[in-house]
This record gives structure tokens, C-alpha cells and sequence, in this order.
């Protein structure tokens, strides 16, 4: 047992010990402010509990240090080891303990809603259900999904298989998207709430992954039509099957005997593991994500999976009875979840296929931190180095500001700015402009002005200036930056350009040489540092493209329904919200109008599209 000089609060801790039940259970261990900073399961308390006191000597640093904090024990006795293991899990979640390997927040991964309304609709969220949330969309949560472009190839897929609603309010007659066939228009009576109720239920089985069932009922339902007759309605149907078999074909990697399974596996050095995880139902691999860990106790493979594993089975609301291993993990109850840990056939081609990504992912991620780290990251001051030494730039580029405009035929006009600092996003010094003194579609004019304003506050104002700007742009924009930047203003900024070439695609560093013309630096589109350049290239133009996006989406709110006259904001936006669109408002009656917003505004919108009644 430790003495006094390790932890102060030893006789208390040794007194508490003496207390705990040898049981099941999950223990936490709490800091002097009374704050949960580890949270453990054992399936005897008192042995498990004790150990962190005793052989302090043979511990690792860093749980000498967790034995060092703790102040206090509290421990909840359970009657299995899986109901350790779920509460564990949920305090977990609710505690984030320091000394906890945790999984990221899934809020920033998108997740399917199936809402909970009497005709649901089926929605795009980066929100999780939580009922701790005021105005939180209620329904059925699927996901989280790892990106979106799966999330969209599933949407997809959706829409052509099922009519469903997608307003936010039901009107009372059919909109655009019945008359395109997207939607059984349930408001107008034209499908009964059974046959709605029909079409979210087969919704909800496909985002489970039941393709067999599905594909079932679907076959049954076009027989059922052929035998009535109904020839136009089978072959509907038969496209449909025709669609869901392509789909799940190209998303089957074993036999589809393979029914519900989830797989895991994981890679792991000094500090971090990575670990994928794969949920496979029919043959079909439904979700995988691939993550980072940052270890806090040096735990094993098996410690960091026993964690993991429940967290993301509850996060993806997995029914697989079974798991698929590298390795055998002792804390994760066969009660709670049965492992293949030596498997065979099919379910060792899924571990391989997992294996792969988490190799794939583990050097993406390692490229990644090289590329974005800043002072602690070697990799990344050697890539600024290589910069510096192309660009012949007098000191090193730790500051790095790059330009560009984004407009539709000079409507709109704006451009922004972002700034890398050692070589990593510094995402709250990025800026917004919108261009004041431009007349048309001149990114040589809306680049000077962005430019000069930029830079001439920094000036005045005596801020820190950047050690490079680059332009999304070839020689015209470099010219008319350094124009800006050392006549006008007579600041010493070094500036270079991306060029793109016939296909867009960027493919040459400019730089102005001593005579002041344009050079090429010498970098090949294959070179690390090169794709660091893309890196702030491709950000500048997310930044600029989503900003003048906005613009639009406000320019086209304000000047189509607020021009009328006695038409304000709120009345706008609560027809936009009530009809989805303009042209949806065109066409409504003037007695639709007024359940809206009034009979009085109703008759000024009505005018305002049809001056001739």
C-alpha cells in the first residue's frame, strides 16, 4: 500500500477499500474538487479496486499519476459483468474522464432521422438525438455515418426506391414533388396514412440493412400486382427490385449468408491506436468508421477495445450478437457480444477488409498531422523550410494568408481569406469581404480591393503581417497583388500564385524572381509540400464558395419578396417556410395565402404575382 508522501489522502482511500464488496461492478475515481477522472469496470471490485494502491513502483507514469489525484473512491455494484460494461460505457459518456481513451464526439459525423411526426420525413442531421436538447428534431437516429458522400449515395438510392415527404409544413394541396412523382402527397388525401406508414417502415428496414426481407416484400408485392392485372404497377416495382439489387450488390464483399455481424480491429504505437469498426448485415458492409485514440494509461489493444466496442454498437445501434476480432479481449462479456477471434471463409476476409482500412487510415492520419501540426511538429517546419527555399522568401513562412474571389457573372461578389500558421488552419483569423467598389465580373479589380483593404488596417493598426500571400490565381492576380502590396502601400510581403491548368487542376507554384517576373518554382504536384499548398488552395475556396453562397441565399430572399411593398422579413420567411419555395408561393390561392400570413398581407402577395385579376 502507498504511504502519505505518494497520496495525502491514503487513509481515507485505505478506509474505503476495506468497504468495497467483491463483486461486479463499475468504480470511479474522483479528484480533490470531487471530479470523476477515471471511470473502470471489474468483475471483483475489491481486488480490482485495491490493485491501483499496491506495487506502486511497477506501475506505468501515468497511472502514478491518476494514483497521485485521486481524492476519493465510488463504486456501484451490478449483477453481471454486461450490465459493467453498459454502465460504464453510459458514465463514460456523461463523465469524459481525463484518464479515459475515448472515442471523438460523434456530433460532427451526419446521421439519417427518421422524424417522429404522424407522416414522418426522413432527414439530414450532424445532431444526435439527445433529450437534454430544447427543440430537438424527435425520431429515429441512423448513423453516424463517416461521410457524407455515403450518406448521399444512400439518399440516392432512397429517393428512387420511395415517395416521401420532404416539406416542413403540410399544405393542403399536392406540391412540385408529387408532380414529379417524390411524393405520395399524403396532404391532399391522394395516399392513405397506411400506405405513407408502409413506405417509412421499408425506409427504416433498407437503413438497417434488411436487404433480403425487403427484396422480399417487394417481390411478393409485384407478383400480388401481375395477378391483378395491374402490369404498369408490377413493372414499377420490378424497377425498383432492379435498383436495391444493384445497390446492395455493389455494397455485398461477402456472402450474403453472413447476416449480422459487426468487426473490429485496431493499430496501435507509443501514444495513439487506431481502430475500424464494421457493421455487416447480408454479406453488406452498412458502416465503417475508422477513428484515432489518444491513449491516457497506456492501455492494451484488448483495454482500448473493450471500451470502444460497446460505445459504437450502442452509437450505431447495432443487433449483432457476434464480433469479429484480431485478438481476444477478455473485458467484453460472450454474454454481451460472442468473438471470432480466430475466424475462417468469409468472416476472415471482413477482418482483412478491416484491417486494411485501418492501416489506410493510420497513414492518412500520420500524413495528415505532419502537414497541419505546428511548432511540435518537425514534419511540418520542414515542409515551411522547403517552401521558403523554392519561394526564396526571406524567413520562414509560419504565417501563410491566401485569397479568392467567388461571384456568378459579377452578382453577388465576394472573396475571402484564410490563414495557415505553421502549417495548421488558424481558422479564427480567417475573413470575409464583401466587394464594395466592383462593377461586373473583375476578379483583377475585386482581388486589388480585398487586397489593399486587408492589408492597409493591418498596416495602420500595426497587427503582425503575414510572411507570405498567395493568390488562387496565375500571373494576372500575383501583378496586380504586388501592386497593392509594395506600390501602394510599400509593404515588403512576399507573394506567389497557384496556376491550374486546361483541366482546372492546380499544377504550378509562381513566384516573382529577382528581376521581378514570373518564375516557376520547381515542385512537382507529387511533392508533400505541393500538397500542403492544395491543402490552403482548396480551403480558401470552400471558405469563399460557402460565404458567397450565404450572400445569395439572403440577396434572393430580399429581393423577390420583401420588394413587395408591406412585405417584411418575418412575412417572407414564413411563407418560405409554409410554401418550400417562390414558385410555390406563385401558384398558391389568395385563401392558402391567408392561412399563411393574414388575409391583409395574403392580398398584397397575391397582387404582386397576378396584376391582372
Amino acid at each position: 500500500m502507498i504511504d502519505a508522501s505518494i497520496n495525502p489522502h491514503i487513509d481515507r482511500i485505505a478506509l474505503r477499500l476495506k468497504t468495497i464488496p467483491e463483486n461486479p461492478g463499475v468504480y470511479q475515481h474522483l479528484d480533490a474538487d470531487g471530479k470523476v477522472i477515471y471511470v473502470g469496470k471489474a468483475r471483483n471490485l475489491q481486488r480490482r479496486v485495491s490493485s491501483y494502491f499496491s506495487h506502486y513502483e511497477d506501475k506505468s507514469p501515468k497511472i502514478k499519476m491518476l494514483v497521485r489525484s485521486v481524492c476519493d473512491i465510488r463504486v456501484t455494484v451490478v449483477a453481471t459483468e454486461v450490465d459493467a460494461l453498459l454502465l460504464e460505457n453510459s458514465l463514460i459518456k456523461r463523465y469524459q474522464p481525463r484518464y479515459n481513451s475515448m472515442l471523438k464526439d460523434d456530433k460532427s459525423y451526419p446521421y439519417l432521422c427518421i422524424t417522429d411526426e404522424e407522416y414522418p420525413r426522413l432527414l439530414y442531421t450532424r445532431r444526435h438525438n439527445d433529450p437534454s436538447r430544447k427543440n430537438e428534431v424527435k425520431g429515429q437516429y441512423f448513423g453516424p455515418y463517416p461521410n457524407g458522400r455515403i450518406l448521399r449515395e444512400l439518399q440516392d438510392i432512397i429517393r428512387q426506391l420511395f415517395q416521401y415527404r420532404t416539406c416542413t409544413h403540410m399544405g393542403k394541396r399536392p406540391c412540385m414533388k408529387h408532380q414529379i412523382g417524390l411524393c405520395g402527397a399524403p396532404c391532399a388525401g391522394l395516399q392513405s396514412h397506411e400506405e405513407y406508414m408502409a413506405t417509412v417502415e421499408s425506409i427504416r428496414r433498407l437503413l438497417k440493412g434488411d436487404f433480403g426481407d425487403l427484396l422480399d416484400d417487394l417481390k411478393e408485392r409485384m407478383y400480388a400486382l401481375a395477378d391483378e392485372m395491374r402490369f404498369e404497377e408490377a413493372e414499377a416495382v420490378k424497377h425498383k427490385i432492379h435498383l436495391l439489387e444493384e445497390y446492395q450488390s455493389r455494397s455485398t464483399v461477402v456472402d450474403t449468408n453472413v447476416r449480422d455481424v459487426d468487426v473490429a480491429t485496431i493499430l496501435s504505437d507509443e501514444k495513439q491506436a487506431y481502430i475500424n469498426f464494421m457493421r455487416v448485415k447480408h454479406g453488406a458492409v452498412i458502416y465503417s468508421l475508422s477513428q484515432e485514440i489518444h491513449k491516457q494509461l497506456d492501455e492494451s489493444d484488448a483495454e482500448i477495445l473493450a471500451t470502444v466496442i460497446p460505445a459504437l454498437h450502442e452509437q450505431t445501434q447495432s443487433t449483432a450478437t457476434e464480433v469479429v476480432l484480431p485478438l481476444a479481449v477478455p473485458d467484453l462479456p460472450e454474454e454481451y457480444l460472442k468473438q471470432s477471434t480466430d475466424p475462417r471463409g468469409d468472416r476472415r476476409k471482413l477482418l482483412e477488409l478491416s484491417l486494411r482500412n485501418v492501416e489506410s487510415y493510420r497513414k492518412q492520419f500520420l500524413h495528415q498531422q505532419a502537414l497541419t501540426q505546428g511548432d511540435a511538429a518537425p514534419q511540418a517546419i520542414r515542409l515551411l523550410e522547403r517552401i521558403q527555399k523554392e519561394l526564396h522568401l526571406p524567413r520562414l513562412p509560419m504565417d501563410i494568408e491566401c485569397f479568392d474571389n467567388s461571384n456568378i457573372q459579377g452578382a453577388y461578389p465576394v472573396a475571402g481569406m484564410v490563414r495557415f500558421t505553421g502549417g495548421k488552419p488558424n481558422r479564427k483569423a480567417y475573413r470575409k469581404f464583401n466587394i464594395k467598389s466592383v462593377e461586373g465580373p473583375d476578379d483583377y479589380a475585386s482581388m486589388a480591393e480585398v487586397i489593399l483593404r486587408r492589408y492597409k488596417r493591418l498596416h495602420e493598426s500595426g497587427e503582425p503581417l503575414p510572411d507570405l500571400i498567395i493568390v488562387d490565381g496565375g500571373e494576372g492576380q500575383m501583378h496586380v497583388a504586388r501592386e497593392v502590396i509594395q506600390i501602394q502601400l510599400h509593404l515588403d510581403i512576399p507573394i506567389a500564385g497557384l496556376a491550374k491548368d486546361d483541366r482546372h487542376h492546380t499544377n504550378e507554384l509562381l513566384r516573382f524572381d529577382e528581376q521581378g517576373r514570373i518564375a516557376v518554382a520547381g515542385l512537382k504536384p507529387t511533392d508533400a509540400v505541393f500538397h500542403l499548398l492544395e491543402q490552403i488552395q482548396n480551403e480558401v475556396h470552400r471558405f469563399a464558395i460557402t460565404f458567397h453562397k450565404e450572400k445569395r441565399s439572403k440577396g434572393t430572399f430580399r429581393t423577390v419578396l420583401t420588394d413587395i411593398p408591406g412585405i417584411g422579413e418575418k412575412t417572407a420567411h414564413d411563407l418560405l417556410l409554409r410554401f418550400s419555395s417562390v414558385k410555390q408561393i406563385q401558384i398558391q390561392t389568395l385563401d392558402d395565402l391567408g392561412d399563411a400570413i393574414g388575409p391583409a398581407k395574403a392580398a398584397l402577395v397575391y397582387r404582386h404575382f397576378h396584376p391582372e385579376e
